[in-house]
């Protein structure tokens, strides 16, 4: 995934499922570097731990 990309899923008000090595996250937010990002778990509805990820390791699903 690009920076564009995930500035365009923060910015929706729809539900992209993204995935972090086949794992659901929810993306809270793009680093100033814009090559990576903070984000959680996503599992049964509920937020996990927050983690600072390369943004060209997530994949739309």
């Amino acid at each position: 995934m690009d920076a564009n990309r995930v500035k365009q899923i923060l910015s929706s008000s729809a539900e992209i499922d993204v995935k972090y090595h086949d794992v659901p996250i929810w993306i809270d937010s793009l680093n100033k570097d814009e090559t990576t990002a903070i984000v959680q778990t996503f599992d049964n509805r509920k937020l996990g731990e927050k983690t600072t990820v390369e943004i060209r390791e997530l994949e739309e699903f």
